[in-house]
C-alpha cells in the first residue's frame, strides 16, 4: 500500500510539478496587509484611501452593533428577530474569522447553525423550507415569541492511518433537535450544519470575472484528471435571473451584497432592501403578528446596509509568513505535487470593479470558486441550486495558518469537524481522493512540511 501511494504522489508530481511558483507573500495583491496578530483579519485593504476608508470605518461599526429588539433605545439599530440565532454580524464572525461547534453537547451554538430542508426545490432552483421552520433553525427570540428549537451536536470517532503505520481519529457530527415549538420535522428533512466562515479578501474573490470561473470548470472532467469542478447557478434576488454563485460553502450566493442580506434576514432576522419581508415562516403566527405590529422595513436601511457590504468588500488579506523557510517552500512544493491546487487554485486574477482598490490584482486565494464532489464522508444529502448534497464550494485556503491566533482554536470545513489541518484533508474524498491517498502516504517529515506551508499562508 505505502509503494502504491508513493507511486501516485510521484505521478502527481510530474503532472502538477512546481505549480506553486507563481505564488508570492503577498496573497491579496495590492491589498495585502502586515498584520499577522489577532488583529490579522480586520485591517481595511493596504492600498485603500479617502472615501473607501471611511466606508469601512462605519461599516465596521455596524458589523459590530448589537441589534435590539423592536422598538429599541436607539431606533435606527433595532428590529432584532422575531426569530433569530444572534443579535451582531460580529457574534458569529468573531475577530472576523471563522466559527466553531459548541465545546459540549448541548451547550448553545454560538457561531455555527443548521440549515434545513426537504426533498424538494424551491421556484427557483433553492432548497425548499420546512414547514414551520423555513430552511434555517433559529433558536434564539424576543420575549413572548417561541424559538423554533434546539439543535444537539454530538460526535462519532472514525478511526484510520497513515501509510507509515501511525494512527488518527477523526470525528464526524451527529445532529439531533430537541424542544421544536412547530411540530416534529418530517423525515425526509435534510439537515447541514454549518460554522462561519472568515471575512477577508470577499472583495477580491468578488471581482474575479465569471468568465474566468466559467473557464475553470470541467464539468465532466474532459482533461482527465479526475477532477470536475461545476459553476453553481444561483438565483440573484434584486436582478431577478440566474447569476454564477461564489460565497457561502456551496456557492449558494452570487454577491456580497446578497450574502450580508441573508445572513442579516437568517441569521439576525433584520430586513434589508435586498429582503425587505420579516422571517417568519408559514405557522409562525404570534412572529408574523409581532413582526406586523413592529413593521419599519427595511430595519437595516440602505444608508447602513451599503457600507457594511462596503466593509465586508474591503478586508484586507494578511501576507503569507516565512515564505522563504525551507519546510514551507517544501510544504508550497507538496501541495502542487500531490495535487491539492487541482481545486485550490493558486492564482487568480481579478477584473473591473466598482473598487478601484479590488481591481486587476493578481490575487493566491487558494480557490476556484467552484463545485466539487467531495466524497460521502463530508456529503450533507442537502442540494442547494445545482450543487448536489456530495458537493461543496473550494474554500480559499488564505489565512488559514492565522486561525489559531485570531480565533483561539482550529476547527476546520463546513461543520467545524476537523481539529487540525490534517483532519480537514483527511476528511476529503471523492474528486479529492487521490490528493488525500498521496497525503497519507507521505512520510511524517512531508506531511509536517506541507502543514507548515498551510500554516504560512
Amino acid at each position: 500500500m505505502q509503494r502504491v501511494l508513493k507511486l501516485i504522489a510521484i505521478g502527481l508530481f510530474v503532472s502538477h510539478a512546481m505549480a506553486a511558483e507563481d505564488l508570492t507573500p503577498a496573497l491579496g495583491g495590492e491589498t495585502t496587509v502586515e498584520v499577522s496578530s489577532e488583529r490579522a483579519f480586520r485591517s481595511i485593504a493596504a492600498n485603500a484611501t479617502g472615501m473607501s476608508r471611511a466606508r469601512f470605518t462605519f461599516g465596521q461599526q455596524l458589523f459590530n452593533t448589537v441589534w435590539e429588539a423592536a422598538p429599541g433605545s436607539q431606533p435606527t439599530t433595532d428590529g432584532l428577530g422575531p426569530v433569530f440565532n444572534r443579535s451582531a454580524c460580529a457574534d458569529c464572525h468573531v475577530n472576523n474569522g471563522r466559527g466553531r461547534p459548541p465545546e459540549s453537547v448541548g451547550a448553545p451554538m454560538e457561531s455555527m447553525l443548521v440549515r434545513i430542508s426537504l426533498y424538494a426545490e424551491g421556484p427557483n432552483g433553492e432548497p425548499k423550507g420546512v414547514p414551520g421552520y423555513g430552511d434555517q433553525l433559529q433558536d434564539r427570540s424576543v420575549a413572548d415569541i417561541p424559538a423554533e428549537g434546539r439543535a444537539i451536536l454530538d460526535w462519532e470517532e472514525v478511526p484510520g492511518e497513515y501509510g507509515d503505520g501511525v494512527s488518527y481519529s477523526l470525528r464526524r457530527p451527529i445532529v439531533s433537535f430537541a424542544d421544536l415549538a412547530f411540530g416534529d420535522l418530517p423525515g425526509d428533512v435534510r439537515t447541514s450544519v454549518r460554522v462561519a466562515n472568515p471575512l477577508i479578501g470577499l472583495g477580491l474573490l468578488e471581482a474575479i470575472p465569471e468568465e474566468s470561473l466559467v473557464a475553470m470548470a470541467d464539468p465532466e472532467d474532459d482533461d482527465g484528471d479526475g477532477i470536475s469542478g461545476r459553476v453553481n447557478r444561483v438565483w440573484d434576488v434584486e436582478n431577478q435571473r440566474q447569476s454564477v454563485g461564489r460565497f457561502g460553502w456551496k456557492a449558494n450566493q452570487p454577491s456580497l451584497r446578497q450574502q450580508n442580506a441573508g445572513a442579516a434576514i437568517g441569521d439576525m432576522g433584520l430586513t434589508t432592501p435586498v429582503f425587505p419581508d420579516d422571517n417568519c415562516a408559514d405557522g409562525q403566527t404570534a412572529c408574523a403578528e409581532l413582526a406586523a405590529a413592529v413593521a419599519d422595513s427595511p430595519e437595516f436601511m440602505a444608508s447602513f446596509f451599503d457600507p457594511l457590504v462596503k466593509y465586508t468588500q474591503l478586508v484586507g488579506v494578511p501576507r503569507q509568513r516565512d515564505a522563504d523557510e525551507e519546510p514551507v517552500r517544501n510544504g508550497a512544493k507538496l501541495f502542487a505535487s500531490i495535487g491539492c491546487n487541482g481545486c485550490h487554485k493558486t492564482s487568480l486574477k481579478t477584473g473591473e470593479s466598482e473598487l478601484a482598490e479590488l481591481a486587476n490584482q493578481t490575487i493566491h486565494p487558494f480557490t476556484d470558486l467552484l463545485l466539487h464532489d467531495l466524497g460521502p464522508g463530508l456529503a450533507d444529502h442537502r442540494h442547494d441550486f445545482l450543487a448536489n448534497g456530495r458537493e461543496w464550494r473550494t474554500a480559499p485556503l488564505w489565512g488559514i495558518g492565522l486561525t489559531q491566533t485570531v480565533n483561539g482554536f482550529e476547527y476546520y470545513l463546513h461543520d467545524g469537524r476537523a481539529r487540525s489541518l490534517e483532519e480537514a484533508i483527511l476528511w476529503h474524498g471523492g474528486e479529492a481522493a487521490q490528493a488525500q491517498a498521496a497525503f497519507r502516504g507521505l512520510p511524517a517529515t512531508q506531511r509536517a512540511e506541507l502543514i507548515a506551508f498551510l500554516k504560512s499562508i
